[in-house]
């Protein structure tokens, strides 16, 4: 498959924006997604990752390609290939959301490369996300897509994970899933439309977001440390499914806790750093 990299690499600096109001109905729905508590006073600081449920893109389903994603060529680029995956990332807290916040996402496309795997041709997309409230920035992030070519999924061959200091256990059902689908209003069929997912994509199951899984590790590093950390990054090395029971590890490391995800009894599937 040919790649014109340089009519994709003309939606760099392309915008997008939207404001969405922080309800206490959002953060009850939230808490009760991750089975936690948190206030729901007008005013009381929102749980961090909260933002990724906030102000994201509405497209009607006639918008829609078959994945359930928002069709190629609005705000990302038109890319020929499949395959999309959130890569990796990073978090720069600055200020925390509160209840009754108009909060403002605005979004720029930073770059497009091409790279090539084993697998073919991947093409990264990167995203900076800037959000705002109370009229300061509350929190940067760093977005990392990928596109690949449509491929029969094979297992990792990498060792299981190694254990970390403190471990986590919990059960990635098909429940959770859709709740999180629900709350980031992301239509990908991967992660609650089993036929989808394994007939047509492939995988051995449902795929757990990779933003379910920075936002369990933030939540972990928040717990350990009793402070969000001020910057938190990321990268996805494999996949999870909703077949087993999945795994949340970390270890210090000076000031910083190292963090990762795997399935239970196999390689790592997210690795992160976060820092205070």
């Amino acid at each position: 498959m040919d790649l014109d990299i340089d009519h994709l690499r003309g939606w760099i600096g392309r915008e997008d924006s939207a404001t969405e109001r922080l309800s206490a109905d959002l953060v009850h729905r939230f808490a009760a997604t991750f089975d936690r508590s948190w206030s729901l006073k007008q005013g009381a600081e929102a749980p961090p990752l909260i933002h990724l449920c906030l102000a994201q893109p509405t497209v009607a389903g006639a918008g829609l390609g078959e994945d359930g994603h928002p069709a190629r060529g609005g705000f990302l680029p038109p890319v020929p290939l499949p395959r999309r995956m959130w890569a990796g990332g990073a978090f720069r807290f600055h200020a925390p959301l509160r209840i009754g916040d108009a909060v403002t996402r605005r979004s720029t496309i930073t770059d497009v490369a091409l790279k090539h795997g084993r697998s073919g041709p991947l093409l990264f997309v990167t995203v900076e996300h800037k959000i705002r409230a109370r009229g300061r920035l509350a929190l940067t992030e760093r977005q990392d897509l990928v596109y690949r070519a449509a491929a029969p999924f094979k297992p990792s061959t990498a060792r299981p994970a190694a254990e970390g200091g403190e471990v986590r256990r919990l059960t990635p059902g098909p429940v959770l899933l859709f709740r999180y689908s629900a709350l980031t209003f992301n239509g990908h069929r991967i992660h609650y439309d089993r036929p989808y997912a394994c007939e047509v994509e492939g995988y051995p199951g449902l795929v757990v977001h990779g933003p379910l899984q920075a936002t369990l590790l933030v939540q972990f590093a928040a717990e350990l440390k009793r402070a969000c950390p001020s910057r938190f990054a990321f990268r996805s090395v494999s996949t999870v499914f909703d077949t087993a029971d999945m795994e949340l590890h970390a270890s210090c490391e000076g000031h910083s806790l190292r963090l990762w995800t795997a399935q239970a009894g196999g390689p790592v599937a997210m690795e992160a750093t976060a820092s205070w």
